[in-house]
């Protein structure tokens, strides 16, 4: 793998930043004084760091006198996250090679470590194990498509007997793990409910757009990309009694003069925006990072965007707020969107002709509107507590 990832940094600019990256994380351990021991969590990328965060905060609030170490392996993760200040030491996790976990190990000097989701790096976790370190893996999900479950995958899968405990997300990871002879498992849920109601709950008011809502029906399309584009703007161009919040997932010069050319509405950007302006508009662009979990409390009806290519981005993100969630087809993986679907609390849509049939339910049927808003709040409200079981609490 470490001669693999050499390789690509020739080509890809994000591989060299990763290993430059990792160069750079020998230099940040080898200052550390050798007296302090790290409750160290390790997530992949962003969407790992969002389910490990209630974990951190919760470990700062109760125990402010203990040291955190947050790894990142993808660049989108680290390189987002490097400043978060809920962490003492922020620094790329070096390839999973037998010497570098030893040598991290040695280091860090880790008192426990928590492996969010997908993360089993077997030379660490073996580490790990024989330094007799707490290790645990939290907010895990498995499927029977996975190594572990293979048959040429069982020798792998002995790592997982390693682990001090895995808390899953559902039953079937449970009772996939107990085929295979992992007992040390209790099924908690996604800790991501509860960084979802913790971003509710600090939500910050933004006057430009609640001036912009009024008492109108709004549309709050959060991480779009073009193919939701295109169902969501030519609905909303024909519909003069719907305003449209569009936050796109890229925000760039090219992206944001594409969507304004399909605009027939007045539209203006957030940057730009004043009281004036976007009193005076029927869509509002989000054409920065940072404010859509703020913005989606002020929506009608949400839609989440992702599900004509890379994947849904974060259903429950909107889904807290209590109103319901449009997604497109892409979300077979997504375990969260589909238990939404299944409740009555998201709608799929895969074509322009299922979307405009559900946003006329939605804007002219306030009882379905209430009772799949409903739905949506009530489900994330359930899932909620895998924090406090997985701390002790």
């Amino acid at each position: 793998m470490l001669l693999g990832c050499h390789i690509a940094s020739l080509f890809s600019p994000k591989v060299r930043t990763m290993m430059r990256g990792h160069a750079d994380t020998w230099r940040k351990l080898r200052k550390l004084s050798g007296r302090d021991r790290y409750v160290w969590f390790h997530a992949a990328s962003l969407g790992e760091f969002e389910q490990g965060r209630p974990l951190m905060e919760r470990l700062r609030r109760q125990h402010p006198e203990k040291k955190i170490l947050l790894t990142f392996f993808s660049p989108s993760g680290y390189e987002v996250r490097k400043n978060y200040d809920g962490a003492d030491l922020i620094c790329y996790l070096p390839i999973d090679t037998p010497l570098n976990a030893r040598r991290f190990v040695k280091l860090v000097r880790p008192e426990a470590a928590y492996f969010i989701k997908y993360e089993f790096w077997r030379n660490y976790l073996d580490t790990l194990y024989r330094r007799g370190i707490p290790t645990y893996s939290v907010s895990s999900i498995f499927r029977p498509g996975q190594v572990f479950f293979r048959w040429y995958g069982r020798r792998y899968a002995r790592v997982l007997h390693h682990l001090t405990h895995l808390y899953v997300q559902n039953e079937s990871s449970r009772q996939l793990l107990r085929q295979i002879g992992v007992t040390q498992v209790t099924v908690v849920g996604d800790t991501r409910f509860d960084r979802v109601i913790d971003i509710r709950n600090a939500a910050k008011p933004l006057p430009l757009v609640e001036r912009f809502a009024g008492c109108w029906k709004v549309l709050v399309a959060g991480s779009t990309w073009q193919p939701d584009e295109d169902l969501i703007i030519p609905y909303f161009n024909a519909h003069d009694t719907l305003k449209l919040v569009l936050a796109p997932h890229v925000v760039s010069e090219e992206h944001l003069r594409q969507i304004e050319s399909k605009l027939r509405r007045p539209a203006v950007r957030y940057s730009a925006a004043t009281p004036k302006s976007v009193a005076e508009a029927d869509c509002l662009i989000i054409d920065c990072y940072g404010l859509l979990s703020s913005i989606y409390r002020y929506a009608t009806m949400a839609y989440v965007g992702g599900g004509f290519g890379v994947g849904i981005h974060n259903v429950p993100e909107a889904a807290v707020y209590g109103v319901p969630v449009i997604i497109g087809p892409n979300n077979q993986k997504f375990r969260e969107a589909r238990a939404l679907i299944e409740c009555g609390g998201c709608r799929e849509v895969r074509d322009a002709a299922d979307f405009e049939r559900e946003m006329n339910t939605f804007l002219t049927d306030r009882e379905e509107l209430r009772r799949a808003g409903k739905a949506a709040g009530d489900y994330i409200r359930g899932g909620a507590g895998a924090t406090a079981m997985i701390m002790g609490d």
